[in-house]
């Protein structure tokens, strides 16, 4: 069963989103402040944290940071009533995987959560959370890539990537399709963040994996 830990401290809110998420057959966990939220995430007994901003003791930015810095490749997803570009853009750039402003539809949290985990158990790492592709193995449960016989760091959204590429090799993905999988909200269309990932993705990975369908998007090779 999925485990999701909820860092929320307020009662009405928390108890809102947990009723929600048992009903749809996951298993929540509600921490009402930012020093226990990292204690939980921190635990490996979680596999999706959802994070408010406005925790006492430390804020949700700040409990982000602590996990990104130790190493603790826990799906964040944002749930907050700030809903500033400057906001959203800091907890992206911070290492968040999704953010979600209040009020929000349940239905698409759950949908976005499913996006974020996609097997149920991950006591150990099974087999279904290793994705093979030529020389590339992408780790779903470690968070992790390997090129060959070396690991290599990826941030959240290249990891996030990677795995819709891996996910569909050979075939061409849309900018409009990565933008939907590894931002997860309606974005500029006229924006080249698409483009920027790819080239610092490639830069990691190698050039000639993802190739250019131009007019079309990109595939991986």
């Amino acid at each position: 069963m999925i485990r999701i830990l909820i860092a929320e401290d307020e009662e009405r809110i928390s108890r809102f989103i947990e009723k929600g998420l048992r009903a749809a057959g996951f298993a929540p966990t509600v921490v009402a402040d930012g020093v226990t939220a990292v204690d939980y995430a921190s635990s490996g007994e979680f596999d999706l944290l959802l994070l408010d901003v406005g925790l006492p003791r430390l804020d949700g930015f700040t409990v982000l940071s602590v996990l990104r810095s130790a190493q603790v490749g826990i799906p964040v997803i944002f749930l907050t009533a700030r809903g500033s570009a400057a906001d959203t853009v800091a907890a992206l750039e911070g290492g968040a995987d999704d953010y979600m402003v209040k009020p929000f539809r349940f239905e698409e949290l759950v949908a976005r959560i499913r996006l974020r985990v996609r097997n149920g158990d991950n006591d150990d790492p099974p087999v279904g959370n290793i994705v093979r592709y030529g020389s590339l193995e992408l780790n779903l449960h470690t968070r992790t890539l390997k090129v060959g016989e070396k690991t290599v760091e990826l941030s959240a959204r290249e990891f996030a990537l990677a795995e819709m590429f891996l996910h569909h090799p050979g075939q061409i993905l849309s900018r409009q399709q990565l933008l939907s999988h590894v931002w997860g909200y309606d974005f500029d269309g006229t924006s080249n963040v698409v483009d920027v990932y790819v080239r610092q993705l490639r830069q990691k990975i190698g050039a000639a994996h993802i190739v250019t369908a131009r007019g079309a998007g990109y595939r991986l090779n």
